[in-house]
């Protein structure tokens, strides 16, 4: 199962009408007095739609990599349309001081990070003539998520593996990548470091505990995905970690998905979609001839059957999120 244009442009038609619907808004939001008591568009001019920030921001990637992969989306002067009416010096800035207002340490630390930072390298990536301006209007906030993931990781002392917005793996899995494409070096080489001092040593990953009931991805093979990135010898590390994986039932096969209208429930059908991601990437780092090829790729099949049917037209409790993971799920 691969990706087409058909479908590219049916997922980017979901943020293009989310990322201006302002309600129903999950707000995760510290206020400091009276005065912080406003509406999300108020907040976030940039990020209020999508239900909450961090899908806002990944609906934002989302476009931009649509746009990417088929320079002849339907829906291209759509897109731009939307990035010009955001992407303003003045909502930029409102974004950046909400960050910087006091005891908002941690908001959107480390998921929201990881994306924007995604979201940042898309526009680098971009062929669109005037992503580079976008890149430049978005400059201030990426370069303080940029110095917030630096400090974070250098005051982390344990890794979070939790299947949900705190994990670690995952957003240092975006963070690498961007830090790459940019030529970043030191953020670069705190990502690995910290990868490294957290995850280096891990053996008998014990993932027949998977998955939780609201998981959207897999600490296991999360996990995995970042050590293919930086493991010298990423198959050992493998074997280690994870041996036999193909005999883990509950990680080889889908979540069932009891309730699409279920907010936390519909958080299931984003695990298969991501396991199906890391499952492909983890396989093409490893050997042609390695053991568990086979396995993996079964496993990739599987999880896309079971979810990606289920995205477009999907509830809002999936539909505000899960075409960004179908999208990496079927690159």
């Amino acid at each position: 199962m691969e990706l087409t244009q058909h479908q590219a442009d049916a997922f980017a038609r979901m943020p293009l009408t989310y990322l201006r619907q302002e309600y129903p808004n999950h707000i995760m939001h510290l206020l400091n007095d009276d005065g912080d008591v406003l509406p999300p568009r108020e907040l976030h001019p940039v990020f209020y739609g999508c239900f909450d920030w961090h899908s806002a921001v990944h609906g934002y990637w989302l476009l931009l990599r649509c746009v990417r992969l088929y320079p002849e989306l339907p829906c291209r002067e759509e897109i731009i349309t939307l990035f010009n009416e955001h992407m303003t010096e003045e909502k930029v800035a409102r974004e950046l001081a909400y960050f910087n207002a006091p005891f908002r340490a941690s908001f959107e630390r480390p998921y929201g990070y990881g994306w924007l930072l995604a979201r940042a390298q898309e526009l680098k990536q971009s062929s669109l003539p005037q992503a580079e301006r976008w890149y430049q209007t978005l400059q201030p906030l990426t370069q303080d998520i940029r110095n917030r993931l630096v400090d974070y990781l250098s005051k982390l002392t344990y890794p979070i593996r939790v299947g949900t917005h705190y994990n670690t793996a995952f957003a240092l899995a975006l963070g690498l990548d961007y830090a790459r494409e940019v030529n970043d070096n030191t953020l670069e080489q705190s990502i690995l470091e910290a990868a490294n001092r957290f995850y280096l040593a891990d053996t008998h990953y014990p993932a027949h505990y998977e998955p939780g009931g609201d998981e959207y991805i897999s600490g296991a093979i999360t996990e995995a995905l970042l050590m293919s990135k930086v493991a010298e010898d990423f198959p050992a590390w493998f074997d280690q970690f994870l041996p036999e994986v193909g005999a883990v039932n509950a990680l080889m096969n889908p979540a069932e998905v009891s309730d699409r209208t279920d907010p936390k429930i519909a958080h299931l059908d984003g695990l298969n979609l991501s396991r199906a991601w890391c499952m492909k990437h983890i396989a093409q780092a490893l050997p042609a001839n390695h053991a568990q090829q086979r396995a993996l790729k079964d496993s990739v099949a599987r999880h896309l059957s079971a979810s990606v049917e289920h995205v477009v037209g999907s509830h809002y409790s999936g539909g505000h999120w899960l075409a960004s993971f179908a999208l990496l799920a079927l690159e």
